[in-house]
């Protein structure tokens, strides 16, 4: 058999935690997967993976192989990427990962740029505000907002996001416009809770960040929703800047207490840690930080 095969499907199975999983990563069927399996178990004599009907678990000796495979199929994907992708024209398919509204409104025209440029490339854009494990998941880039804590990863620093404080015109007709982030305990305002503590606001007051207890009828996991609700004249809504920067420009919203915004956050591309990064990748790499190189709102 074909060793490389029978490892890379151990790990693929391991790192996905089924076999059904672990197949579709790998374009083969099921039972051509437990195959493999069996027959580079067969060849070295021992179990790896302990199975039952619900649950896969590595052997002591299979945690031993799992340990040292891993870094051997690593280096030698970096070497046929060296031979052949390194020069290599743009070509495959590849996996990206972004939060849900900057992939919705920044990334995505992006995208369809690169795509255009690109023309033997195909995407599979996975939006998403949870953590994605890129190495388990199989995800060539993932576009980051915020602290980086995954130290297994390269990570390429593109811009600078900003907060935006917001309201519609019709709101502040009706309750008045805040001058000050003070004021903002006076107000409805709409809560966006993919921060840490929703409901505080940071703001640059007397040369110092110091927080504003908000409160608000409607509390939403979506800087998308916070802003419809805020075009709707529910109350004053705080995103990043990016998610009203088309409806500052049409006048469905206007920007408040800007002098006081001190808050930002890095706009990164991340990516597994190889030496040689396939073409198609590093071309996706180099095209954001063309998009993005300026600083962002």
């Amino acid at each position: 058999m074909d060793t490389l095969l029978g490892m890379r499907t151990f790990l693929t199975v391991v790192n996905t935690g089924s076999f059904t999983a672990a197949a579709d990563r790998l374009g083969v069927s099921k039972a051509l997967a437990s195959k493999y399996l069996n027959q580079l178990e067969q060849r070295l004599g021992v179990r790896l993976l302990n199975r039952t009907t619900r649950h896969l678990s590595l052997t002591e000796v299979g945690q031993v192989y799992y340990t040292r495979c891993q870094p051997l199929l690593e280096a030698i994907d970096e070497l046929e990427a060296a031979i052949q992708d390194r020069h290599a024209f743009p070509r495959g398919h590849l996996t990206l990962t972004a939060p849900q509204t900057f992939g919705e409104r920044s990334l995505a025209p992006v995208i369809a740029a690169f795509l255009e440029q690109y023309p033997q490339v195909t995407v599979a854009l996975q939006l998403t505000d949870r953590f994605v494990n890129l190495l388990e998941e199989g995800v060539d880039v993932g576009v980051r907002i915020g602290e980086l804590a995954d130290s297994r990863l390269v990570a390429r620093r593109l811009a600078t996001i900003r907060m935006a404080t917001y309201a519609a015109p019709r709101y502040l007709e009706r309750h008045g416009t805040p001058v000050h982030p003070r004021e903002l305990g006076a107000h409805t305002c709409v809560i966006d809770t993919n921060v840490d503590v929703p409901t505080r606001w940071l703001y640059g007051i007397e040369g110092e960040s110091q927080a504003v207890d908000v409160q608000g009828p409607f509390h939403a996991n979506s800087a998308s929703a916070v802003r419809e609700l805020a075009i709707a004249g529910v109350g004053i809504g705080r995103s990043p800047a990016y998610a009203i920067a088309d409806a500052v420009r049409d006048g469905r919203l206007r920007v408040l207490l800007q002098p006081y915004e001190t808050v930002e956050y890095g706009l990164y591309a991340v990516y597994p840690h190889r030496r040689y990064l396939a073409a198609k990748v590093r071309a996706f790499i180099e095209f954001l930080a063309g998009r993005f190189g300026e600083p962002h709102a």
